[in-house]
């Protein structure tokens, strides 16, 4: 059976490896032909993208279908094994198809492990290279969004707020500026106001031009003070100060399981975006175990229709999966389901389903 083993693996990461190199470029040809115009409407080369922007938008990409590449390349080798009477062979032989399905876990372990090391470290790394670029390859109005200038507000504790009436997030500078901070009992006790803020990346702190400062003393009189400028530190670089939903892509695990510690001590209820990102690393590659034996057990026979059939069904469930999570984190981000069951429960759904299929096939 060891010879059976490593035929069975090496067909395994054989095809995984062709599919996934086939995907690449497929898709890197088809998205770098659709997204020319914009690129260079922004002032950048095609050359520069392809050095700088998609070989971490491919990471990116390979991670994100992973789960699919896998079933699918399972589903293709196991119908073709099953097409030549292969299988029928080795059960034959005497061996069980709980040992024959044996290689099948070994190689599915090793991706997942593999998986698991990339989605917590690496994939973070690759982000902050595709992140830094990504919206140049937007249209005018979603590039805007990201770019341009909005309000923006933040809460240090719970006394403390931060509100910016227009803030550049690319700059790090905007107007409208004010610190506020309150007693126990929701009394105003300190504010600072300024025109104009920016961020000094040298120093690491917020320079504040024009700027006003307030305290109230206790029995309600006003201590007040005005400058040119005034520089302040929050603790916290503006990136943190005032996240977006990329920040938790940006970093890898112990750092976001830091940063999602220290906004919900600071009181801020709307972590969910972090956490739905935090509980999928682990779970996607945890998917690719239960999608391997999904895949085996689905064509691991042989039917009338052959491999056409079982790469139609197995693609028509490798989407309905990945589209599962997708609208599943919509509706946790929407405060509807709890992170945790919204990342876990298409593992459990189709864990179950390739169970059942499992023991099913193993008893025939």
């Amino acid at each position: 059976m060891k010879i059976i083993d490593a035929y069975i693996i090496k067909k395994y990461l054989g095809t995984f490896v062709f599919m996934l190199a086939l995907l690449s470029i497929v898709v890197l040809v088809i998205d770098v032909q659709q997204k020319v115009p914009r690129i260079e409407q922004n002032g950048f080369t095609v050359s520069y993208f392809l050095i700088h922007y998609y070989p971490f938008w491919i990471i990116y990409l390979v991670v994100t279908f992973l789960s699919i590449l896998v079933f699918i390349s399972v589903i293709f080798f196991t119908s073709r094994m099953a097409n030549n009477t292969e299988i029928v062979a080795i059960i034959s032989s005497g061996a069980s198809f709980h040992r024959f399905a044996k290689p099948y876990l070994l190689a599915s372990l090793f991706i997942a492990v593999l998986s698991l090391g990339i989605n917590h470290f690496i994939l973070p790394w690759a982000n902050i290279k595709k992140n830094a670029l990504e919206a140049y390859t937007y249209n005018d109005v979603n590039r805007e969004k990201i770019l341009g200038s909005a309000s923006v507000s933040t809460q240090l504790s719970s006394s403390e707020y931060i509100f910016i009436s227009s803030y550049n997030k690319k700059e790090k500078r905007g107007s409208g500026f004010a610190y506020q901070k309150f007693d126990k009992n929701g009394r105003l006790v300190y504010q600072l106001s300024s025109n104009e803020v920016n961020w000094d990346k040298t120093k690491k702190t917020f320079v504040l031009n024009n700027f006003m400062e307030k305290t109230v003393k206790k029995d309600d009189t006003e201590i007040l003070a005005n400058g040119p400028e005034r520089s302040k530190s929050f603790g916290l670089p503006p990136e943190e100060l005032f996240p977006d939903e990329l920040l938790g892509q940006n970093k890898t695990t112990p750092n976001l399981i830091k940063f999602i510690k220290s906004e919900r001590e600071k009181g801020n209820g709307n972590l969910n975006t972090y956490l739905n990102e935090l509980h999928q690393r682990t779970s996607m590659p945890l998917s690719i175990i239960i999608l391997t034996f999904l895949a085996l057990s689905l064509s691991s026979q042989k039917k009338r229709g052959g491999l056409g059939l079982n790469l139609a069904l197995g693609i028509a469930l490798a989407f309905i999966f990945v589209f599962s999570f997708e609208m599943l984190k919509v509706v946790s981000e929407n405060n509807t389901l709890s992170p945790a069951v919204a990342m876990w429960l298409p593992n459990v759904f189709f864990g179950i389903i390739a169970l059942v299929l499992y023991l099913k096939r193993a008893n025939q």
